[in-house]
């Protein structure tokens, strides 16, 4: 089972800052998530939320904000590219990208990306994986990067709406909560795909993971993955 460091190690230090990512890869993991949003002037940033409030205690709003304005709010933010050099400065590394959606710049960010990955010969890579909670995102990835796998992450409320198909958007992989995973565990390694597990905290939920075959197992504290898994 892979495990991979949520918005870098964020359970101990400041998530998705350099320190939190280079603490992570650090370790002996498969590797990081983080999450993309575009600037005003075009540029990937690695932001959860849409402005920089919870972070910095200022409201600045990442799609109407410029990477310099950004940076002014906050300096810890990553841009993908320094993001990317990192992770690659260790060899095997894999990182997880998850474009957020619904956002202003639409469709844009998923170009953006497949315009980055290419600029860093990683459009075929396999260290590189994409998982979003849109459908619509997935099928764009897919058309646009066939070769980088692809996840979709099930909402909780979806599973009244649609109970099966959770590969309606062909992702090569699903994911959901942890919480989803143990009401629902015959949606693990459904279809014999791979199956992604968000955030994973607990010791005891991290060997109901390993023992029912997650391939991709995302937690804030990797070192205690490590001490739970061997």
């Amino acid at each position: 089972m892979h495990i991979i460091a949520h918005r870098g190690f964020s359970g101990r230090y400041p998530e998705m800052s350099p320190l939190a990512y280079e603490k992570a890869l650090e370790l002996p993991i498969a590797g990081v998530e983080c999450d993309i949003r575009l600037s005003r002037d075009g540029h990937i940033v690695c932001v959860h939320d849409r402005d920089l409030l919870r972070l910095s205690g200022r409201r600045t709003v990442i799609s109407s904000a410029t990477l310099q304005e950004i940076k002014d709010t906050h300096p810890g933010v990553l841009t993908l590219d320094e993001l990317i050099e990192m992770v690659f400065s260790y060899p095997g590394k894999h990182l997880y990208i998850e474009p957020k959606h619904p956002t202003r710049a639409g469709r844009l960010v998923e170009h953006q990306l497949a315009s980055c990955l290419r600029h860093h010969k990683l459009l075929t890579d396999e260290r590189i994986h994409v998982i979003s909670f849109s459908h619509s995102m997935v099928r764009r990835m897919a058309a646009l990067a066939p070769q980088i796998e692809t996840f979709y992450l099930r909402r909780h409320w979806e599973h009244n709406l649609n109970p099966t198909d959770i590969f309606f958007s062909r992702p090569h992989g699903a994911g959901m909560s942890i919480a989803r995973a143990k009401l629902s565990p015959e949606l693990i390694g459904a279809k014999a795909k791979p199956t992604y597990i968000y955030t994973v905290n607990d010791p005891q939920d991290m060997r109901y993971c390993r023992d029912r075959g997650v391939k991709v197992m995302a937690t804030d504290f990797p070192d205690i993955a490590l001490d739970v898994l061997g």
